[in-house]
């Protein structure tokens, strides 16, 4: 009888998780729709200005603006961006995994780190030092925290301190995939031209010092802004399948359970009327 109870006990134990995991499925699916729709919005625009940019970067002068110029690739820094929670599958760990793949081909090289979350700021501090860490910025997106890292980057740039800037994050496909990507921030990977081909001229009004002393940065800003929107909507899609996984199998722990206890329950019966028959015959 006692372990029936036990099972009981397990039972209700497991029910109150499933619950908690059909919550959660919910919010992160509220969070999704939000998430998703302000990262669409914002998708275009920064893919058109990256062909754009990239396009003037085959053709421009580097003399006309720093963050044109190539420095060489001694001194590298990785941006990565993680979630400020967990409970959302392989979200993570698939940056962090990436990021250890792409610093290991890195060798013979400076490289720092600067890790954007809760996770991959507690994951790699414990094994790098952190030029830099941020974290608590995906509850609520906001544009000033993308220009704040852009700010920094952009000045250590010009200064000398970086030779190249690596954007590492989780790029949103569908509300059942993501994929891990990294991208070159700085300097500006130019527009390969195919062979053959000739590069159009452009005609810069106002000159084209202005242009990109306006544009760079804001282009830099972009780049941030949208890999944290995409970001947050990865993780939302990763957590709302994770939860959904984990309410299936308590689900089915329940069905297992309550399958055990039956044939416990059936086992205790039969013996209890054995034992009652055996008792009168012995009886008789």
């Amino acid at each position: 009888m006692a372990k029936t109870q036990d099972i009981k006990r397990r039972i209700k134990s497991v029910k109150n998780t499933m619950q908690l995991t059909r919550a959660m499925r919910m919010v992160a699916a509220a969070k999704l729709r939000r998430a998703q729709e302000r990262m669409m919005h914002a998708r275009p625009y920064v893919h058109g200005m990256t062909r754009v940019l990239r396009s003037l970067a085959a053709r421009a002068n580097p003399e006309d603006h720093p963050l044109l110029q190539e420095h060489g690739d001694k001194k590298v820094e990785l941006v990565v961006l993680t979630a400020d929670k967990g409970l959302c599958g392989a979200f993570n760990s698939g940056i962090i995994r990436l990021a250890e793949n792409f610093a290991a081909e890195q060798q013979g090289k400076e490289l720092t780190w600067n890790a954007v979350g809760k996770k991959g700021r507690d994951y790699f501090r414990r094994r790098f030092e952190l030029k830099r860490e941020r974290a608590d910025l995906f509850r609520t997106v906001e544009f000033d925290a993308a220009k704040e890292i852009a700010a920094d980057l952009i000045e250590r740039y010009i200064d000398g301190e970086l030779d190249q800037i690596h954007l590492i994050f989780n790029e949103f496909k569908s509300a059942i995939q993501a994929k891990p990507v990294a991208l070159q921030l700085l300097p500006i990977e130019p527009e390969q031209l195919a062979d053959g081909e000739v590069a159009d001229e452009y005609i810069y009004e106002p000159s084209a010092r202005e242009l990109f002393a306006e544009l760079l940065p804001h282009y830099v800003e972009n780049q941030i802004f949208q890999a944290m929107l995409e970001s947050v909507a990865a993780e939302h899609a990763a957590r709302m399948t994770a939860m959904e996984s984990a309410t299936n199998n308590a689900g089915e722990l329940i069905d297992s359970l309550t399958l055990t206890m039956n044939r416990v329950r059936q086992a205790s019966i039969t013996t209890e009327i054995i034992e009652v028959v055996s008792g009168a015959e012995a009886l008789n």
